[in-house]
């Protein structure tokens, strides 16, 4: 089975992937994660929710600019929204 975190993300220098290790996804079938094209999230996102590390988790893929996946109980499309929104209050908007 795939690894969820053996994606060819790498850490960058200093950073810590210890939170990884208590990653509920890590125990699951990744591709839950990964879902076709208009399939289901719910399945992923309801692992995430109950993750002790989801926060963590959500701001690996904002930190890395990852556009795949559910990270964090949030869809690419949610992560992107919620760059906007801090580069619009970084900006003063």
């Amino acid at each position: 089975m795939l690894d969820i975190f053996d994606l060819g993300y790498e850490k960058s220098d200093g950073e810590s992937a210890h939170w990884q290790e208590y990653a509920l996804c890590a125990q699951t079938d990744p591709d839950l994660f990964f879902p076709e094209k208009g399939g289901s999230t719910a399945p992923a996102t309801s692992i995430c929710h109950r993750c002790p590390v989801r926060s963590e988790c959500l701001e690996y893929a904002l930190d890395h600019d990852i556009r795949h996946g559910i990270w964090g109980g949030m869809s690419d499309n949610d992560r992107r929204r919620i760059t906007r929104e801090r580069r619009r209050r970084a900006g003063g908007e």
